[in-house]
């Protein structure tokens, strides 16, 4: 909502953000390295505020030397911006650390959907691609830090496996 109003010779800003807008911003956010997981998927999007036309997001790296969090920030920036936040401070926590347990349910799925094996036990792996079981690993480190390589036992595709943490 964007709205002027003329006070005597003045003009005052009334705009104030709605939540839901805020809100759905962020649900457009998605991390670059998988860009089928939001950052709320991910867990990274710990908590927001809207206090008038200024946003605070707090967020949580997947790790602290993760090479995608700039641009994460630069895109919720940009992101709260076109809904018509005049200020966005992004705040980066550590506390707790994140872990692959604030995944949510529905970025589990979309991981898999993607061909990436989402976080378990590395001994309950399966192949996104046929389910099969007992995959075997190829390199402890896969496109990205987070994840692994594997090849499945039985339809023989190689496969990113989202490494658990906890």
């Amino acid at each position: 909502m964007d709205a002027t109003q003329l006070s005597g010779s003045a003009v005052v800003n009334t705009t104030k953000l709605e939540r839901s807008a805020v809100q759905r911003a962020l649900d457009g956010v998605v991390d670059p390295e998988i860009p089928v997981l939001t950052i709320e998927d991910l867990g990274v999007l710990r908590s927001f505020s809207v206090e008038d036309d200024t946003v605070q997001v707090t967020i949580t790296p997947t790790y602290s030397g993760c090479p995608a969090m700039q641009q994460i920030e630069d895109d919720i920036v940009a992101s709260l911006r076109k809904v018509g936040a005049a200020s966005v401070d992004v705040v980066t926590t550590y506390s707790p650390a994140w872990n692959t347990e604030w995944i949510s349910e529905d970025g589990r799925r979309k991981l898999n959907d993607f061909g990436i094996a989402p976080p378990v036990a590395e001994e309950e792996v399966l192949c996104p691609r046929c389910a099969t079981g007992s995959p075997r690993m190829v390199a402890r480190f896969g496109s990205t830090a987070c994840k692994a390589l594997m090849i499945c036992s039985a339809c023989k595709e190689p496969f990113d496996y989202f490494k658990e943490l906890h």
